[in-house]
C-alpha cells in the first residue's frame, strides 16, 4: 500500500463572493476523497453580513451553516473538525450581500485505491 501522504495533494481554494447567489467553492474530484481542514470567512467591510454553506451529494443539498453571522471587519473559522468529502460532493457558499465576504479553504485530496 502506497504512503497516503506521498500521494496526497494539498490545496488552498479562495473565493471573493461578488454575488449574493450560491457559488461553488469546491468539488471533490473523481476517484478522490477530500478532507476540508479549514474554512475561513472574512468580512472586509464595516457592515455585518451572513454566510450560508451547503454540501451537495448526489443531488441532495445538506445545510452545514445556515445564515451564519460574520461581524464587520472580522474573520471566522467555520470548521472545528475536518469535513470528509467523496467524489462529486460539492461545497457551495452564499453571501447575504455581494462584495463583503471572502472564503478561503485548506483541503487535502487523497487518491482512492482502485484495488480491493
Amino acid at each position: 500500500m502506497a504512503n497516503v501522504l506521498s500521494t496526497s495533494r494539498y490545496k488552498n481554494v479562495k473565493l471573493d463572493l461578488t454575488t449574493a447567489t450560491a457559488t461553488t467553492l469546491y468539488t471533490c474530484p473523481a476517484l478522490m476523497t477530500s478532507v476540508i481542514e479549514s474554512l475561513l470567512i472574512s468580512n472586509d467591510t464595516s457592515s455585518a453580513d451572513t454566510i450560508t454553506v451547503t454540501l451537495t451529494n448526489e443531488g441532495s443539498v445538506f445545510s452545514l451553516f445556515k445564515v451564519k453571522a460574520v461581524a464587520a471587519n472580522t474573520t471566522i473559522e467555520l470548521f472545528s473538525k475536518d469535513l470528509i468529502l467523496v467524489s462529486g460532493d460539492i461545497i457551495h457558499v452564499t453571501a447575504a450581500t455581494a462584495n463583503r465576504l471572502h472564503a478561503v479553504s485548506s483541503i487535502i485530496e487523497i487518491p482512492r485505491s482502485t484495488s480491493a
